[in-house]
């Protein structure tokens, strides 16, 4: 009994103990044997981890400055009136330096030009001293070249919580109602605004600019609002990759999007229906359900481009069978009037078809697999929605005598608005700015004839380098599912419960 609760005790360390040693087994006795003429060694492995350390601890810091900062505010309140001025003092300049701090990193990053004034003296006044410090660390030999950044952010870290401390110990605690929540919602905020708003609006910014391969990026681009125009005037007007206008590209990614949407719910709700019935092995249908969409997309397009080659891929050579046996059956049918015309009429039409060089079975290829991809992110959705539908509502309407499309009409089809309605918006979103499986299997050839609006901006960006014209186009996307995603929820009443 003892050596069993003992197990039971270490089991966790005896496990980790055992998966470093595995490590160790593996790189010392089957790798390190092998690793002639590879670069990779201890020495480059600790400069990349401290590159790391040095970058997260520098996030980290910054967040528990912040959270602080705002628990001191919610959390505590000045003991008297001089302790009050103090403290709001303290508080007001890191306030202040905070903003100087945000707007440092937009004109470093070129989202303002503050140029080389008095405004952008200041603003970069605490960075020079930051510098200087470094400076001063390096030419005592307190720190080396690549330890002094990290030494002086660790100086100013550590004069942030003296300043932290004076504020603590002239304050008292104080409750709040709402402190709490905030403090919860300020890291997700500012990894919001960081990496979400902030990109947002520099994509606005650039989409104003002459931005190309020419100004070599933003470095010599001009920003103004007829650079703006003159983007927004070509993409309508002119290619929007190599030859393919904007609106024939439009078209095929709303054909494209409507498919592949269709196809999505429908097979996704027939999967879903058929599951939520009793059935035996329901947990293995499950799994296989799930083996598309949890398949990384970039391994299962791979496989899928292989599959739709033109004399070795799966497709054609299934293809080509069914043509050999069509052939066979309509030549030994040929003296039965309208069977044997029928069968050579289907050996003539199926067969294999040219997936990558024909522009219609090219797009087909590309819808195939996307679908194939798609429909079991609806099944998941809509089994969890026409789980949480009571029975109780099928046996009234049983009652009442209502058949199984009555019931699925005014029963299924109601209580799964607030589950379709997101899912479909998802759906669309996600369709509509597929690049991965066109740029994987077409590249959206032949001819420009695969490429859907993502695929055309991935080329304007990265193969034509016009930079300021990709961020007109993606605003343009941005807008066109915006709206169309306010559209669908005023017209579906997506926002509104089953209930009313």
């Amino acid at each position: 009994m003892e050596n069993e609760n003992f197990l039971k005790r270490n089991l966790p360390t005896i496990l980790w103990i055992a998966a470093f040693a595995s490590i160790y087994y593996v790189f010392s006795s089957l790798i390190s044997p092998f690793s002639d003429g590879i670069t990779l060694n201890t020495t480059i492995i600790l400069d990349r981890l401290k590159e790391i350390g040095s970058f997260l601890f520098g996030i980290l810091g910054g967040l528990a400055i912040i959270e602080i900062y705002f628990y001191q505010i919610f959390f505590s309140e000045p003991v008297n009136r001089t302790t009050a001025i103090i403290t709001r003092t303290i508080q007001a300049a890191m306030g202040f330096l905070t903003l100087i701090v945000i707007l440092y990193f937009f004109n470093l990053t070129d989202l303002i030009k503050l140029g080389d004034g008095s405004v952008s003296k200041f603003i970069s006044g605490p960075f020079e001293w930051l510098s200087n410090l470094q400076k001063s660390l390096i030419e005592a030999k307190v720190a080396t070249k690549d330890s002094a950044g990290m030494i002086a952010g660790i100086i100013a870290g550590l004069g942030f919580l003296v300043l932290f401390g004076v504020i603590q110990l002239t304050s008292k605690p104080r409750n709040s109602r709402v402190g709490l929540a905030y403090l919860l919602i300020l890291p997700a905020l500012i990894g919001v605004l960081f990496l979400i708003v902030y990109p947002f609006l520099f994509e606005i910014k650039l989409a104003f600019s002459n931005a190309s391969l020419g100004t070599q990026a933003t470095k010599n681009a001009e920003y103004g609002l007829i650079y703006g125009w003159e983007n927004l005037k070509t993409l309508f007007t002119g290619p929007v990759a190599k030859d393919a206008k904007f609106f024939e590209v439009f078209w095929r990614t709303i054909l494209w999007t409507g498919i592949n949407v269709t196809f999505h719910v429908l097979g996704g709700m027939g999967l879903a229906i058929l599951l939520n019935r009793p059935l035996k092995f329901k947990g293995i249908y499950r799994t296989l359900l799930v083996i598309p969409w949890a398949m990384p997309a970039t391994i299962a397009a791979m496989a899928l481009r292989n599959e739709f080659d033109n004399q070795y891929g799966l497709f054609n050579i299934l293809l080509g069978n069914l043509n050999t046996w069509l052939t066979a059956v309509s030549l030994n049918t040929e003296n039965i009037i309208g069977i044997g015309n029928t069968f050579a009429w289907l050996a003539a039409t199926i067969g294999p078809v040219s997936w990558k060089q024909d522009p219609f079975w090219a797009f087909v290829s590309i819808l195939i697999a996307n679908i194939w991809l798609g429909i079991p992110f609806m099944s998941v959705i809509i089994l969890g929605g026409l789980q949480s539908i009571s029975q109780e509502y099928y046996e009234a309407a049983e009652i009442d005598g209502a058949t199984r499309w009555q019931q699925f009409r005014n029963i299924t089809l109601p209580l799964l608005r607030p589950v379709l309605t997101p899912a479909i918006i998802l759906g669309v979103v996600w369709t509509f700015n597929k690049f991965d499986i066109i740029y994987l299997i077409t590249q959206g050839g032949p001819q420009e004839k695969t490429d859907i609006l993502v695929s055309s901006m991935y080329k304007a960006a990265f193969q034509f380098y016009r930079y300021g014209f990709t961020a007109m186009f993606a605003l343009v996307i941005f807008a066109i599912l915006f709206a169309f995603t306010l559209f669908y929820l005023r017209v579906s009443d997506g926002l509104k419960s089953a209930s009313e």
